[in-house]
């Protein structure tokens, strides 16, 4: 048996960044102002091809321009 996050074509870290997304925001004011900040995040990563570094990226910023629903 698959996994359903397997089935639907994403990753476990992509499930786990999606269920804790839900979880925040089902949690009152208060409560999801504190876990919002808790789940900043403030990583980078850069695409390195023929052994050239390519421009360095937020990976926040890339996460929320690669799924519109989290925009949201």
């Amino acid at each position: 048996m698959v996994a359903a996050w397997k089935a639907a074509g994403l990753t476990y870290n992509r499930y786990l960044a999606v269920a804790a997304r839900v979880v925040r925001r089902s949690l009152k004011e208060d409560k999801r102002l504190a876990a919002e900040r808790r789940g900043e995040m403030d990583l980078r990563f850069a695409k390195w091809e023929n052994g050239k570094q390519g421009e360095s990226k937020n990976l926040a910023a890339a996460l929320a321009e690669s799924t519109p629903a989290a925009s949201s």
